[in-house]
């Protein structure tokens, strides 16, 4: 062996050990602040949990194809979440891995609260506005009920937000204006919150009971057939053996991982497990390669098909269709995705990547001619979106799909094949894939349909009091009537509030107090929701919470606030396009005008000359924030190209003149210069 061999050697097992078990451990704590830290049980408890979950995952696959209640349905949702919540999640560190008789108490009076208002019937909704001693009992319960219920699954942040805002509602005739209203007794307010479906039980436990749970159901399935570890395999494959292969491999296999999943903390932890190797390898430094991985696991908010939960509200609150949602997101997703392969191949060159070449594992042929219907199974919810299925119908069948599709490989089937040869059939069946599947799709839902319960509270009290109105009144006074400053301060709310609440529950709280302030300036709705929707995901990449980043950290060993910095500095660039479909109408061709109704009379090059300037706007961030284009910049050229990159994003012709001059400039000026600078 030579000595360049040995030494090669030698670097790939310390990379190999980069990952480490507690440094893999400690990234699963940040899952954790995201989903809960969940007990671990053995024996008949396990069983018991097991069975629930499995039970509550057949209710709602059973929902989707037939035909229950709305006043049924979500109660039940519920319940199953709230009795499942107490029993997975502990009250407090100390009571970690065992179930205390408050757990049980807390968890039947989850199933009490729903069968009193189920047998209630029209009765119940008739008398929300005088409610009996009964209702307000059952009301309050659920109301704390819901509160610790998010405390266990997601913090205490996001049940003291619903305390301020159930403490607006009782201390209105109090507070100074222009934040005064009438007020409202407790009994009045439980009616609402217990009584009706326009509190707790309102639009987003709808969403919650009817399209999140399948989704994650669907994932679930998805990812016990192994088609995770097989679009991990086949970004390496198609991404390996060139000089910017580890960057782009992140790239790719995040937007696989994340179309299934929708969550950027658990993309970022199972793409960073084994990638993070392959980045040190090739020269990213820790806080950088951090940076890219938990871009990349944001991408898993925005990407197509699943998108993160909060997109199926926006179909909800915008009585669209989720095909329509999808349809909006196609051209923000490909920039957002087109800004990070620009960032790893200016990587590549900046850092000399051009020397490290990877062996492939298997050639994509392989892996695709072997496991081909997995992207079947990823591009099945659109077919059947297409083909005239509702959303709910179609991830339905595409679990289908994904069930039967798994038994075209030994390896890959949900049920083993030996499952019915010999003895113990029902204990095969009971380790099988398919109850792992079953049970993960109910506990994996746990924590967001939690918060879509609490966030129930806040949409009652805005809707009750009309916060919403009062707020966008007081945004578009301090902006003076303008769009863009309206524009500013409501993307500023929206990433205050996101600094301390998941991306689902800072979609909701925003889209009802912050969407009217656009709105009323002439945005048209759905452009006001999307412009929320993507500025509430970056919660995931801003500190206190910013969880992708410090699971990033704590794969790589390095800083959480320096490879938040990096993080921003790959994101940054594609999080100006929501301004660009707010601020003209021009604009909106980002999202494809809305719906496909709208875009069958659209001007093509508008949507195309709007798309591209966008992207060499993106270009030009991209090279001014990394500091590097055809060579390295000097100060000058940075600068001038971040203002290109702003203008570019501004729509109108003359700032879209002035970006290109500047662009040209900078290129000019790196051209002309006599010798390039080594990198």
């Amino acid at each position: 062996m030579t000595q360049r061999q040995a030494g090669n050697q030698a670097e790939r097992v310390a990379v190999s050990e980069a990952v480490s078990e507690a440094a893999l451990q400690k990234a699963e704590e940040y899952i954790e602040q995201e989903e809960g830290a969940a007990n671990k049980f053995k024996g008949l408890m396990a069983v018991f949990i097991t069975l629930t979950a499995v039970v509550m995952s057949a209710f709602h696959l059973y929902t989707a194809y037939a035909i229950v209640p709305t006043q049924t349905l979500r109660p039940v949702h519920v319940a199953f979440v709230l009795f499942l919540s107490f029993l997975v999640f502990p009250v407090a560190a100390r009571y970690r891995h065992r179930t205390m008789w408050w757990d049980w108490i807390a968890a039947l009076l989850s199933v009490a609260v729903a069968v009193y208002l189920i047998q209630g019937g029209d009765d119940i909704t008739d008398r929300n506005t005088s409610p009996l001693p009964w209702d307000i009992f059952f009301g309050i319960c659920l109301v704390g009920l819901v509160l610790e219920a998010m405390r266990r699954t997601a913090g205490w942040i996001m049940p003291a937000i619903c305390c301020a805002f159930i403490a607006y509602a009782l201390a209105g005739p109090l507070l100074p204006a222009p934040w005064t209203h009438k007020g409202y007794e407790v009994g009045r307010l439980v009616g609402v919150m217990y009584m009706t479906l326009e509190g707790i039980y309102g639009t987003a436990v709808d969403v919650s009971s009817s399209l999140i749970i399948l989704f994650t159901i669907f994932g679930a399935f998805l990812q016990y057939s192994g088609a995770g570890k097989f679009y991990i395999d086949f970004s390496f494959s198609a991404m390996g053996g060139k000089p910017t292969g580890a960057g782009r491999t992140v790239v790719l296999a995040s937007f696989l991982l994340g179309g299934p999943s929708g969550s950027g903390v658990a993309t970022t932890v199972t793409l960073g497990s084994v990638a993070y190797p392959m980045l040190a390898k090739v020269g990213y430094e820790k806080n950088a390669a951090g940076g890219l991985l938990a871009a990349g696991g944001l991408g898993a908010i925005i990407s197509p098909p699943v998108l993160g939960a909060a997109a199926f509200l926006i179909a909800e609150f915008l009585k669209i269709s989720y095909l329509d949602v999808l349809l909006m997101a196609c051209i923000p997703t490909l920039l957002f995705y087109f800004a990070l392969f620009l960032m790893v191949e200016i990587d590549a060159r900046k850092y000399g990547m051009g020397n490290t070449v990877f062996e492939k594992a298997d050639t994509v042929w392989n892996l695709t001619r072997k496991y081909w219907f997995h992207f079947l199974s990823l591009v099945s919810i659109i077919f059947f979106m297409m083909w005239g299925f509702s959303p709910v119908l179609s991830v339905f069948w595409a679990t289908v799909v994904s069930f039967f599709t798994s038994f075209l490989r030994r390896d890959t089937a949900l049920i083993p094949y030996d499952s019915f040869r010999g003895p113990g059939i029902a204990k095969k069946l009971w380790n099988s894939p398919f109850i792992k599947a079953m049970e993960g799709g109910s506990i994996g839902v746990l924590n967001v349909a939690a918060t879509c319960a609490g966030a129930g509270i806040i949409v009652g009290v805005v809707t009750l009091t009309g916060l919403g109105l009062k707020f966008s009144t007081i945004v578009i006074d301090y902006a003076n009537g303008s769009l863009l400053l309206t524009a500013i301060f409501t993307s500023l709310v929206v990433w205050i509030v996101g600094l301390a609440v998941p991306v689902t529950a800072s979609y909701i709280i925003c889209a009802v107090i912050a969407a009217p302030a656009l709105t009323k300036l002439g945005v048209p709705d759905f452009a006001a929701h999307m412009f929320i929707f993507y500025y509430a995901v970056l919660s995931e990449v801003s500190p206190p919470t910013a969880l992708s980043p410090f699971a990033a950290a704590a794969i790589t060993g390095g800083d959480p606030y320096k490879t938040t910095l990096q993080c921003w500095k790959y994101t940054v660039p594609a999080f100006l396009v929501p301004f660009v479909f707010v601020l003209d109408p021009s604009g909106q061709g980002l999202l494809l005008m809305g719906s496909s109704k709208a875009l069958a009379h659209a001007d093509w090059w508008s949507i195309a000359e709007v798309t591209i300037t966008c992207a060499l706007g993106i270009a030009a961030l991209a090279a001014g924030f990394q500091g590097w284009a055809f060579r390295k910049t000097s100060r000058l050229e940075r600068v001038l190209l971040i203002v290109a990159g702003f203008a570019l994003a501004y729509p109108g012709w003359i700032a879209d003149l002035v970006g290109i001059a500047l662009v040209l400039a900078v290129l000019a000026m790196q051209l002309m210069r006599p010798v390039p600078q080594p990198a």
